[in-house]
């Protein structure tokens, strides 16, 4: 094809009905206006002028050369957008993209028709506005994301507190609290930054006040009607992230066209996100556009329904770049092709059949979990170490039952599934369990994991306490997979009482007693298929030019976990500094640094507290705002605690602070 020569608009007001503006930034055919375009739009909150410009330029300029007007729009209240955010995916917000999408296709260089398409926030709007249904919406691409915001997000799992609800929520918090830029918005900018400031709550109470599945998540999360949405979907996703499974939930649930895509990526989209390899996601998403915005016939949808990366086993790595393995296709979700192989859980192992009924405990130390990595690595390869470590060190405190050295390979794609009986002898508890490659040396690579906390045995919606003592059987769905457990490697389960830090520890010390020859482990076995050696190869990786940013200071991030032997406290530290990063075409620096910390005593669960501290700053001759916002969060039998600090600066005078300490119920988390 070729390449379009193209115009880009640095700042548009787009208008909403209220009056509030929001700004976007346009890529566009030149001859657009003789020659109208379709639509393609990303709409998120994070500063189109300097915070996304590395990734807008790779990839906005290259679908309008390519016949787009590739727009980007800042959130209300967020960059150089009018109006304030309050929260997430507010009912505010997605009206606003109604409307955004409705404004772009009736302007004269549009055709009429639209898309949308995002990663991680922007993944989740393009879902919940394509739910609200504007006439000009044709299509969706999302990635990183997610259709349940309760129960799969970086809230809750299984009923259980996140920690990274601190580690976003802080973030998140913090920048709402940015400014707009005096060089697009004139003089009014430090009259909208304190509007913006004064309107600020911490989001982590407002989450903490809602643990339990109410309509405050239900809104948001499109798999409450799937039916809701009629345009075509595209639902991309990478293994290490923490947003894959929603994928194959959106295959299974829509009724519209779609197709869904999962790789070995992290938190990233696949045409630079890490581990590797990467693809060519900007030709795949043009194929997706060209199809259903232009009606030409790409042959896309003549493709599989799903294809994923099935990945080799590789030892136990904190960072990877490559992740060996190939991509396997399957023509609809579920698929026909993949048996559930049941194994018994017995005393000994895991086996075919089962054997007599044996009564195993377990109490596991709080701390057992460190070696899991980060809920959703953002795939920083060599710059950070977010990947599981060796397993062994947390399978010392949970209970571990093998399989017999495999004589040939094994291969499993989708959601392994535990189902166990067991007892609590605390009203409140948790169980945690992980599917895990042993290989010949011993190390233990972990391949899939999920977390329940038991009072929500039978709904999110309406948990209720233990009986304890009572013996009860519990499902438990880990998360989709796909993965080649070699042969002469063993099979690995293993059960533990808590899940530190991905989970917050459950308020009571809790023994669980399990019923082995009663459990059982189905693995989703899926033979290799011949029709895999034919898929189509994905083209190598495209962009558009690269935007002229220089570091002023490199980034890095440490990962440090600590025992104090005389305490018997556990800290796990996360330092993330961004670097600082010139934007050459405004002359503005960025910088992001965060900190967290999460400790936790091997006996005492009510000791558990996390921190989190997080600084924006930016700087252009005299302008130079900073953002800082500290959260320290603690709990006891009946409470969590929430402490908050923000105060902004502008240059060496302080503007704003604010300090809240919130207590908030705990609801059985």
């Amino acid at each position: 094809m070729t390449a379009r020569p193209i115009v880009e608009w640095s700042h548009v007001w787009i208008p909403m009905p209220d009056g509030i503006r929001l700004s976007a930034r346009i890529w566009l055919p030149e001859d657009a206006a003789r020659d109208p375009v379709p639509a393609v739009l990303e709409y998120i909150p994070y500063r189109k002028r300097d915070a996304t410009v590395g990734r807008d330029f790779l990839m906005h300029p290259y679908f309008a050369a390519r016949g787009y007007a590739s727009v980007r729009i800042d959130a209300r209240g967020s960059g150089d957008s009018e109006g304030v955010m309050t929260d997430e995916y507010t009912r505010q917000e997605l009206e606003d993209g109604y409307h955004a999408i409705q404004w772009l296709a009736a302007q004269p260089w549009c055709t009429g028709r639209a898309g949308m398409l995002g990663g991680s926030w922007g993944g989740f709007n393009s879902l919940q506005v394509a739910a609200l249904r504007p006439p000009a919406l044709k299509a969706i691409i999302t990635v990183v994301s997610t259709d349940d915001r309760y129960a799969d997000d970086m809230h809750y799992m299984g009923g259980c507190l996140m920690n990274d609800m601190m580690s976003w929520g802080q973030q998140f918090f913090a920048q709402t609290g940015r400014p707009p830029d005096p060089e697009v918005v004139g003089p009014a900018w430090r009259e909208m930054w304190m509007q913006r400031l004064g309107a600020m709550e911490p989001a982590i109470a407002t989450w903490l006040h809602h643990q339990r599945r109410d309509e405050f998540w239900k809104h948001g999360s499109v798999c409450e009607d799937y039916g809701a949405i009629a345009c075509p979907v595209y639902a991309v996703g990478g293994w290490v992230d923490g947003y894959s499974n929603a994928v194959f939930r959106m295959l299974r649930g829509l009724k519209v066209p779609r197709k869904g895509l999962v790789g070995p990526w992290g938190h990233g989209r696949p045409h630079f996100a890490l581990p590797g390899p990467q693809i060519g996601y900007l030709q795949e998403a043009l194929r997706w556009w060209d199809h259903w915005l232009k009606d030409r016939d790409t042959g896309i949808m003549d493709e599989p329904m799903l294809r994923v990366w099935m990945q080799d086993s590789v030892p136990p790595v904190t960072r990877l770049d490559i992740r060996p393995g190939r991509w396997v296709a399957e023509p609809s979700w579920p698929s026909p092709h993949i048996e559930t192989k049941r194994l018994a859980i017995n005393a000994r192992g895991l086996t075919d059949t089962a054997q007599p009924e044996q009564a195993l405990t377990i109490r596991s130390p709080n701390w057992v979990g460190t070696g899991g990595g980060e809920w959703c690595p953002y795939g920083l390869g060599g710059v950070g170490e977010e990947l599981p470590m060796d397993q062994r060190g947390d399978d010392v405190g949970s209970l571990v039952f093998d399989g017999a050295v495999l004589t040939a390979p094994e291969e499993i794609l989708g959601a392994p599934i535990v189902e166990l009986d067991l007892a609590s002898s605390h009203p409140r508890a948790q169980v945690a369990a992980r599917l895990s490659d042993v290989r010949p040396d011993g190390t233990v690579t972990r391949v899939t994991y999920t977390v329940l906390n038991l009072t929500h045995r039978d709904s999110h919606e309406q948990p209720s306490p233990i009986v304890p003592g009572r013996r009860m059987r519990v499902r438990l769905q880990l998360n989709e997979i796909a993965h080649v457990f070699p042969q002469g490697h063993r099979i690995r389960l293993a059960i533990s009482t808590c899940y530190w830090p991905i989970v917050w520890s459950a308020p009571d010390p809790a023994v669980l007693t399990i019923w082995t020859g009663a459990s059982t482990l189905g693995l989703p076995v899926r033979p290799p298929r011949p029709e895999d050696a034919a898929l189509k190869p994905f083209a190598s990786v495209e962009t558009a030019p690269k935007a002229k940013i220089a570091m002023v200071r490199p980034d890095r991030i440490e990962r440090t976990i600590t025992t104090d032997a005389a305490t018997g406290e556990t800290e796990y530290a996360i330092m993330r500094d961004d670097g600082a990063a010139l934007i050459e075409a405004t002359g503005t620096v960025m910088e992001t640094i965060k900190t967290l910390r999460y400790a936790v005593h091997a006996d005492d669960p009510l000791a558990s507290r996390a921190s989190a501290d997080v600084t924006f700053k930016f700087s252009r001759g005299d302008w130079r705002p900073t953002i800082h916002a500290r959260s320290a969060l603690t709990g006891d039998d009946t409470h969590f605690t929430l402490h908050t600090d923000l105060d902004a600066h502008d240059g060496a005078t302080k503007v704003f602070a604010k300090s809240w300490t919130q207590r908030i119920k705990r609801d059985l988390v």
